[in-house]
């Protein structure tokens, strides 16, 4: 493996592949013999056992840590993507985070309230190489809540990339992704932090609502 490839199985500050809890996540979830095996069934474990909750969110560094992720078990799309990625390089597993501004028609009441804006700046994924090639994975939301929202659930193969979708089952618009800001090394915190203060300076009021409770609310309107 070539020296820039090194540095995506590297443990960082956020991506922490040698922290005994991703170590234990990732060796009791990855499952199969060959890499692309155990990347897939590794997705599925972060995309469906770590709930996405916009809410609990911490936006200190802490908060975007993997071992902090699984300690609270509930994440949005930046910190799911950045498990997933320690996960992969804990199993040697070459990783990177992605990140894109998309427009989400998945929200609640309170979220549009507070952002004012239906555009998600620095939407974060994961990046992983498989097989010779980058893909895309995506483990923000959960099954249930797709279940409960009438959405497609995000599948990934390890041979394609897992990007959301354009229409739920319904029909109607669920996800346009807007502009690829790039895939990095570690989360660029001082640079996502000074674009959420820029773009959702309402974002604080958010912190600690009940997101589950906001969700029921959100299913019941329509």
């Amino acid at each position: 493996m070539n020296k820039s490839m090194q540095e995506y199985l590297q443990p960082t500050e956020f991506i922490q592949s040698t922290h005994p809890a991703v170590v234990s996540f990732a060796e009791a979830h990855a499952q199969g013999e060959t890499d692309l095996e155990k990347a897939v069934s590794v997705y599925y474990a972060v995309r469906d056992k770590i709930f996405y909750d916009p809410f609990t969110a911490s936006l200190e560094r802490q908060g975007f840590k993997a071992s902090h992720v699984l300690e609270v078990g509930r994440a949005w799309c930046v910190p799911k993507a950045i498990l997933l990625a320690a996960c992969y390089r804990h199993l040697g597993i070459p990783a990177r985070l992605g990140f894109a501004d998309v427009t989400n028609h998945l929200s609640t009441e309170k979220m549009r309230q507070a952002m004012q804006t239906d555009i998600f700046y620095w939407h974060g994924y994961t990046s992983v190489y498989l097989q010779g090639q980058w893909l895309k994975a995506t483990p923000a939301f959960n099954l249930s809540l797709c279940e409960k929202f009438g959405l497609k659930p995000l599948e990934f193969n390890g041979r394609e990339d897992s990007l959301y979708h354009e229409f739920d089952q319904q029909g109607n618009k669920h996800m346009e992704y807007l502009n690829e800001r790039g895939d990095y090394a570690d989360l660029p915190y001082q640079e996502l932090m000074s674009d959420f203060k820029r773009y959702y300076p309402g974002m604080v009021a958010l912190m600690g609502v009940d997101f589950d409770e906001e969700v029921a609310k959100e299913i019941g309107d329509k």
